[in-house]
């Protein structure tokens, strides 16, 4: 049986080049784009404008629908819209919309309306979050469980693209020009994501529908938790990036702290470190192919504890550009790979019928240690000094990798026979 698996399983170079995962990562690029025109950039604008501090900070309110995005979830798993199904139809109407509220957004005027500003914002940060519903859904039923792996990573780096097109671009863009113009710019890059959803194919979806709206809301809450260690899997997905949460929540003031300079910070940690984030979440993806996600887990939970310590090691250190150049890289590239597997994990347990509902509920419980872990970490640097506090950091990985024992354990048989576990075709 396990011959017949690795024989069945496509070559690694015809599945790094797949259409399938093109798409991924132009949809993931689609998804990054509009995050932080509602933050970095508006923020530059408003300041710009002399709008008042504590309407800018009030402003970041206008983000929630990411973190409440699981509410409306099942209204896209319930109902297809009339034309071009049920995954294509909600995403080609989210894009649409959400180029048409990032160019009113780029209308308002934000001294004189800030309300009106704020209204736009919102519209695109629920139109955004709409679409990151449906990308997440159409991901997982669009790849096999042995894509899935490198399909998120992909998906992931294009984010992190429309992410730096953004921020980086839209601001060096405003300098040149006004922020209507840049607006109205970055809606027109929204194009290749609708093309992408014009030419790509629907996803087919074996099991039944949810019959009625009640369904679509309970059934997935239901059909998780009658799953064995379905409580388990929950403490994983919130314990195991733990560590390197609370250790990137202080790295800024700890640089700054030991000496480096903004510009060192710039170059070192923002750029060289988006580039090596980006090649670390290919990399996981085609090791994914070959360990399966489970066993990647393992492999990249533990290159994330290791580079954790090299903070550690660069509080001992002190000021050195070739060290934070090294603990950089490797804490990136591990980062990149493990947030690859996390992601991949997430979507690989959910149930296909509910992809929508059940992936937005993980992806918005995964948000949460990023907020209240992140709170006591000023504190335990003040405790610990650097040195004590990344090792606690370190220590705080070990829960996580300790669950999965309970679901995931290093099994010696095939990968694609361990991850098959939880899929649900």
């Amino acid at each position: 049986m396990k011959n017949k698996i690795r024989h069945n399983r496509p070559p690694l170079i015809r599945t790094i080049f797949s259409p399938r995962m093109l798409v991924a990562m132009l949809m993931g690029f689609s998804c990054g784009l509009p995050l932080l025109l509602t933050i970095t950039v508006l923020q530059a604008w408003m300041k710009e404008e002399g709008v008042d501090l504590t309407v800018i900070g009030a402003m970041s309110l206008v983000g929630l629908p990411y973190t409440v995005k699981f509410l409306w979830a099942p209204l896209l798993d319930r109902y297809t819209l009339p034309f071009l199904g049920r995954r294509r139809g909600w995403m080609l109407m989210a894009q649409i919309a959400l180029a048409l509220s990032i160019a009113g957004l780029g209308m308002c005027a934000p001294r004189n309306h800030p309300w009106l500003l704020a209204c736009s914002a919102f519209l695109v940060t629920f139109f955004s979050a709409s679409q990151d519903i449906v990308v997440d859904a159409y991901r997982r039923e669009d790849l096999s469980d042995e894509e899935l792996g490198l399909g998120s990573s992909l998906c992931i780096n294009g984010y992190r693209l429309g992410m730096l097109l953004a921020s980086g671009g839209g601001l060096i863009m405003a300098d040149f020009m006004a922020f209507r113009t840049v607006y109205l710019i970055m809606a027109a890059c929204l194009l290749p994501g609708i093309l992408t959803t014009l030419l790509a194919r629907e996803p087919e979806i074996t099991g039944e529908r949810p019959r009625d709206l009640k369904t679509a809301v309970v059934e997935p809450l239901v059909e998780y938790f009658r799953r064995e260690n379905a409580l388990w899997i929950l403490a994983f997905v919130l314990f195991y990036k733990i560590g390197d949460t609370m250790a990137m929540a202080m790295t800024t003031p700890f640089y700054l702290d030991i000496g480096f300079t903004k510009t060192e910070i710039g170059a070192v940690v923002k750029l060289f470190g988006t580039w090596a984030t980006v090649g670390g979440g290919f990399v996981g993806g085609v090791i994914m192919l070959r360990l399966g996600i489970h066993r990647s887990l393992w492999v990249f939970g533990v290159f994330q504890a290791i580079s954790v310590l090299g903070f550690a090691a660069l509080a001992r250190i002190g000021h050195s550009v070739a060290a934070l150049s090294g603990v950089i890289a490797f804490e990136n590239l591990s980062g990149g790979m493990g947030t690859a597997a996390y992601a991949a994990f997430m979507a690989s347990i959910t149930d296909r019928r509910f992809t929508a509902t059940q992936y937005a509920l993980l992806s918005s419980l995964m948000g949460i240690p990023r907020v209240l872990a992140a709170a006591p970490t000023g504190f335990l640097a003040k405790q610990f000094g650097w040195e004590g506090f990344f090792i606690v950091c370190t220590v705080m990985a070990v829960p996580g990798m300790l669950l999965l024992l309970k679901f995931a354990p290093w099994h010696p048989s095939a990968p694609s026979d361990v991850d098959n576990q939880f899929s649900n075709e």
